[in-house]
């Protein structure tokens, strides 16, 4: 047991991330088990969807150095051929997001940008 403060310190912060690599390692391993399971049952719209979630935890696991990213990449990678040879066509998920919001959020981010800006200061005689 460490005996200096900062070393006491040190095997906290170090508990603490061990046991949050521990749920991000665990996380990816469900996802990629579900979508093995997924791939095997034949159903395309299950595949799809656990597709989803095993590439999204791949993506949380790199995030936070779980994973090498050239990893998770190659995982994806591996995912998707799995799913093309399952009859799976690759292409944009299904939901999308509404045109709406997003006119709504261009509006609302012209307005932030307008709203801090100050108007020009008229000019005096001597400066013209």
């Amino acid at each position: 047991m460490p005996i200096i403060k900062s070393a006491k310190k040190r095997v906290k912060v170090a508990a603490k991330a061990n046991a949050r690599n521990t749920r991000t390692r665990r996380a990816l391993r469900e996802a990629l088990k579900a979508y093995q399971a997924a791939l095997a049952s034949g159903k395309p719209a299950e595949i799809t969807k656990t597709q989803q979630a095993a590439i999204k935890a791949l993506d949380v696991a790199a995030k936070k150095s779980v994973i090498h990213k050239n990893k998770a990449a190659r995982k994806k990678s591996q995912l998707a051929s799995q799913a093309k040879k399952a009859g799976i066509k690759p292409g944009k998920s299904t939901a999308t997001k509404p045109v709406a919001k997003k006119a709504v959020a261009a509006k609302k981010s012209s307005a932030r940008k307008t709203a801090g800006v100050k108007p020009a200061r008229p000019r005096s005689a001597t400066q013209k």
